[in-house]
């Protein structure tokens, strides 16, 4: 591959990376759309009912006027499958997507939301040490998927190291974290959840589960779902039916003397956004 070839394919990532970014900012996916129109319709509460109208319109503005949904733009979480034997080494491809990123801050835009840890100095543009957080996997084609976290809802999220035996309290678990979350994340919220594995991969796992589709549900994420909701938080912690629109769950095999449990919380905007390079 020629340098131009190079340049080229730099360029198609940076692009799908920009317009994968707008597109999670601006437009919310079908499911959770669709899951924001039955809390709507079946809530009786008057507040709540009120505040999922409030919700409704604020989506339908959004994509009226080309702007994020919501002010906190979220640091992004990157997701890419890149084919075996790809042309871009993985230091390029990390680095077109971060000029992407670059760009998506002054177009979208979004807020420059990446500071230093202790000293709080902002960077300007989204971008840092570690940020954005970049996950790469192997696909049959190269794709980019772009999950936008907010801080109200990243900063209620928990982490668990239970023991073997409380195998049957993991549900108790994560409706805990929901009630001592309260109203701060947004709700109704989206829970993502992970099972096993170790401390850092049921981290990952559970914000991995974000990206699920929500419009099912097995029976064990459904008796989750439905003690949250019997929490009576509601829409934006003012009470109401709905607490949580769903509750996602990804596992893996773990120690056999641990039990490494994460939830990582969602608010009603479930942003994300999934792009081909190059389609």
């Amino acid at each position: 591959m020629n340098a131009r070839e190079e340049q080229t394919l730099r360029k198609a990532v940076s692009d799908a990376t920009c317009a994968c970014i707008h597109e999670a900012e601006v437009f919310l996916p079908p499911d959770v759309k669709a899951a924001i129109d039955v809390a709507y319709e079946s809530e009786i509460d008057p507040v709540a009912r009120g505040e999922l109208a409030n919700i409704r319109a604020n989506i339908q503005e959004a994509e009226r006027m080309n702007l994020p949904l919501c002010q906190d733009t979220g640091i992004a979480v990157i997701y890419m499958t890149v084919p075996h034997c790809y042309p871009l080494a993985e230091a390029d491809l990390r680095e077109a997507v971060c000029d992407g990123v670059r760009r998506a801050t002054l177009s979208v835009p979004l807020r420059p939301n990446a500071v230093h840890p202790l000293s709080r100095q902002n960077s300007g543009d989204n971008i840092g040490a570690g940020l954005p957080p970049i996950h790469i996997s192997e696909g049959p084609e190269l794709t980019i998927t772009v999950l936008p976290k907010g801080a109200g809802s990243e900063n209620v999220s928990r982490i668990g190291m239970l023991l073997p035996s409380q195998v049957n309290e993991i549900p108790a678990f994560i409706v805990e974290t929901v009630l001592l979350a309260g109203g701060r994340p947004c709700p109704p919220v989206v829970v993502g959840v992970g099972i096993g594995g170790t401390f850092d991969l049921a981290a990952s796992l559970a914000k991995e589960a974000l990206l699920l589709p929500i419009d099912s549900m097995d029976t064990y994420e459904t008796e989750i779902c439905t003690a949250i909701n019997n929490l009576g938080i509601g829409p934006m912690g003012l009470g109401g039916s709905t607490t949580a629109l769903a509750v996602k769950v990804k596992k893996a095999h773990c120690h056999t003397a641990s039990l490494p449990v994460a939830v990582n919380i969602q608010c009603w905007a479930c942003r994300r956004a999934t792009r081909k390079v190059g389609a």
